[in-house]
């Protein structure tokens, strides 16, 4: 029986953490540029846009994220779509994120004042200008905070892509724990790498928080 070391366990598990990482980039990347696009989209207040808009917000804000990985991996392969693991997290990821991003930053526009957006009207701003200097900026600080919440959340939630075996953080550890019969120290790492990676990103966001409130009140 092979024995594995404290160091080999870790050596493993920090392996498949880039793994984890990558994935967490393409998801936050791709889906905050979709976001921002639908996000446009639903400004111009075109009618059947924002129908299906919401439709498609609706469709993954309802439906589970495991159900949408399996729908990727397995169902397109009814259709004669070849896929690989990479691809269907990578796609449902994305598509998931963006139905979040758009919720979450159509509703810190919403809560700008209406008076702001009459105001720049008044001044004779046109719609880009408008979003520029006036709403974008406002609905910014308001967006901080759920947008780095849903990032966290996104983040961990890289772990349910191991059900179609894409091999991240949690499924290493699962097959490392097999081999090791040592489940508590695994996961115990696992937890703590996780944590790593995550509470950086809050406290950077507390932070800029922070700083906005306080260039606010100075102002």
């Amino acid at each position: 029986m092979i024995e594995f070391s404290l160091w080999d366990i870790l050596r493993n598990l920090l392996l498949a953490t880039r793994w984890t990482l990558v994935l967490s980039v393409i998801a936050i990347l791709g889906g905050g540029l979709i976001g921002f696009v639908l996000l446009i989209l639903r400004l111009l207040q075109i009618k059947p846009l924002c129908v299906l808009i919401s439709l498609y917000v609706e469709l993954f804000q309802g439906t589970p994220l495991l159900m949408q990985l399996f729908l990727f991996y397995f169902g397109l392969a009814l259709f004669g779509i070849d896929t690989s693991v990479w691809i269907s997290a990578s796609a449902a990821l994305i598509l998931y994120a963006a139905a979040y991003l758009t919720e979450i930053w159509s509703g810190c526009i919403r809560a700008v004042p209406k008076g702001q957006s009459l105001a720049a009207k008044s001044l004779g701003l046109d719609f880009i200008q408008e979003l520029k200097y006036i709403i974008f900026p406002q609905a910014y600080k308001l967006s901080i905070a759920p947008t780095v919440g849903f990032l966290v959340q996104l983040i961990k939630g890289t772990a349910i892509t191991s059900v179609i075996g894409f091999v991240e953080l949690t499924k290493s550890a699962s097959m490392i724990s097999n081999v090791t019969f040592k489940p508590f120290l695994v996961f115990s790492s696992v937890a703590l790498i996780y944590f790593v990676i995550c509470f950086p990103i809050s406290w950077l966001a507390t932070k800029i928080e922070s700083k906005i409130s306080l260039n606010t009140l100075a102002s």
